[in-house]
C-alpha cells in the first residue's frame, strides 16, 4: 500500500488575524508543559506554585493504554470563558504556550480537509494569508509532540510545582 500524502502536502494558508477567537468565548483547555510553565512564571515575575496557584487548574485528561486516570496542568478560564490571559490581546504574548503558539497546526485540527475547513468557519485566518508549507506544518506538530504537558499532579507536587 502507497503512503498518501496529506491534504496539506502542498501547504496551507494561515495569517492571524488577531480576532482572539481562539482565546475566547468557549470553554476550552490550554494544556501547559513543563517549559511553558517555566516560561509565563518568568513572565508574570512569580515561582511555580505561586503561578499555578493563581492562572492554572488541573484537569481530567484523556485516558491513554495503562494510564486511565490522569490529570493535566491547564490555564484557568475567565468565567465568561476568555483565556485568563485575555485583556484587549494576549497579555502574555511573548510567554504563550506551545499549545498557542502553534494553532491552528494540531493534529485535530489538519487530520483532514474536513477538519480544516471546518475550524476555518471559527477562525477568518484559516485559508487566508501567508502560505505554511508541509514542512512547517509538520514542525509545530512535532513542537507539540515534543512539549507534552505536565501530567500527574501528585509528581507535580513533588517536584515542587
Amino acid at each position: 500500500m502507497m503512503n498518501q500524502s496529506p491534504f496539506y502536502a502542498s501547504g496551507l494558508r494561515f495569517s492571524c488575524t488577531r480576532c482572539s477567537a481562539c482565546c475566547r468565548y468557549e470553554s476550552g483547555f490550554v494544556f501547559l508543559s513543563e517549559k511553558d510553565l517555566s516560561l509565563l512564571a518568568g513572565a508574570c515575575k512569580m515561582d511555580y506554585t505561586g503561578f499555578v496557584k493563581t492562572y492554572c487548574r488541573w484537569v481530567r485528561a484523556p485516558a491513554t493504554p495503562g494510564n486511565p486516570d490522569r490529570e493535566c496542568l491547564s490555564l484557568k478560564e475567565k468565567s465568561n470563558f476568555d483565556c485568563i490571559f485575555w485583556n484587549q490581546g494576549c497579555t502574555v504574548y511573548h510567554a504563550r504556550p506551545v499549545q498557542c503558539r502553534t494553532f491552528p497546526f494540531w493534529q485535530q485540527v489538519i487530520s483532514s480537509s474536513g477538519a480544516w475547513e471546518m475550524a476555518g468557519t471559527g477562525c477568518p485566518g484559516i485559508n487566508s494569508g501567508e502560505l505554511h508549507t508541509r514542512e512547517e506544518i509538520e514542525a509545530c506538530l512535532a513542537a507539540g509532540r515534543a512539549a507534552g504537558p505536565l501530567i500527574d499532579r501528585q509528581s507535580a507536587c513533588i517536584r515542587g510545582i
